[in-house]
């Protein structure tokens, strides 16, 4: 069974830092391109950034370049996001998503979110 299950969101300051985790199963974890997505209320969900499947390329949003920092642990099935000088518009709900493609098919998971509030 599949799961992907995100931890380490909660309320912070603005300019403060969390880190996200997403606890990988049920899949060949480093076969998967990992990204982490996030939604706000109103909005549309988001790419915030990637990361290959052996870790040596990574991606990310113009507008958390600079401040996050996406990695993984292949060894420990986890992938992280490092949220740093945290803003009030990073504000959502943080998806994990593990993708790659196969025999006429995508194979496309999500974890169920994990809230970031940055509040003052």
């Amino acid at each position: 069974q599949v799961q992907l299950v995100e931890s380490g969101g909660g309320l912070v300051q603005p300019g403060g830092s969390l880190r996200l985790s997403c606890a990988a199963s049920g899949f060949a974890f480093n076969s998967y391109v990992m990204s982490w997505y996030r939604q706000a209320p109103g909005k549309e969900r988001e790419l915030v950034a990637g990361i290959s499947s052996l870790g040596g390329f990574t991606n990310y949003a113009d507008s958390m370049k600079g401040r996050f920092t996406i990695s993984r642990d292949n060894a420990k099935n986890t992938v992280y996001l490092q949220m740093n000088s945290l803003k009030l518009e990073d504000t959502a709900v943080y998806y994990c998503n593990a993708k790659r493609p196969g025999l006429g098919r995508e194979y496309d998971y999500w974890g169920q979110g994990t809230q970031v509030t940055v509040s003052s």
